[in-house]
């Protein structure tokens, strides 16, 4: 029987980011948040395309009287992943302040509310399960520790874009024609195999001319 490894997942998506995280705004209270749509893509790098290894449900959601001048709108979402051929799931609730009044005693209505609680109830699903654990677990308040991600973040950048360069020189050799070698020249546009790539093309290019 295989060993089952609990924390597969939770340690592949832990570690967030720098560049996608941003200041919490428009709360009583400050912090940081990762940006959702970088969750989007770190789930379909783990679990595929969205809607086939991964998606989400909106379980319910209405609006909440609060006071005269004040309406929450609520969501609950229910976060789903494939994993062994099996569906896996967690919910969660978010909420947004979709009427209130300012402190000089304007009314204000939020027309983005309901797409806010929504999100803002997916983000806390994902990190049940480890997305962004890092944030929400507080070690997001050492400098040293985001210091440490940064760069942890930016070998992975290097080491897939190195995992791309031995594809490209792949896909330059069974290239069909000029249209596709300028797709791959493009991909490595300002990268450190920009000379390398252009050369390779060149040389394809070359080939398809001749023959």
């Amino acid at each position: 029987m295989a060993e089952l490894n609990n924390m597969e997942i939770w340690d592949k998506v832990f570690k967030t980011d720098p560049s996608a995280v941003k200041p919490i705004t428009g709360k009583q209270y400050k912090g940081s948040s990762p940006k959702p749509y970088w969750l989007i893509e770190q789930a379909t790098k783990i679990f595929g395309a969205a809607g086939f290894g991964w998606g989400h449900d909106i379980v319910g959601q209405g609006f909440q009287q609060c006071g005269q001048d004040d309406m929450l709108h609520w969501a609950i979402v229910e976060f789903w992943y494939m994993k062994d051929g099996k569906r896996c799931s967690v919910q969660q609730m978010g909420g947004t302040k979709a009427m209130y009044k300012t402190n000089a005693g304007k009314l204000m209505v939020d027309e983005d509310a309901p797409k806010k609680s929504v999100t803002d109830a997916l983000v806390k699903a994902m990190s049940s399960v480890g997305f962004a654990g890092d944030i929400f677990s507080g070690r997001w308040d050492d400098s040293k520790y985001v210091n440490e991600a940064g760069q942890y973040h930016q070998a992975e950048k290097f080491a897939d874009i190195d995992r791309k360069f031995e594809s490209a020189k792949t896909r330059i050799a069974e290239a069909k024609n000029k249209q596709q070698l300028a797709v791959i020249f493009n991909e490595f546009a300002n990268t450190q195999y920009m000379e390398q790539i252009k050369s390779l093309c060149g040389a394809k290019k070359e080939e398809l001319n001749n023959g």
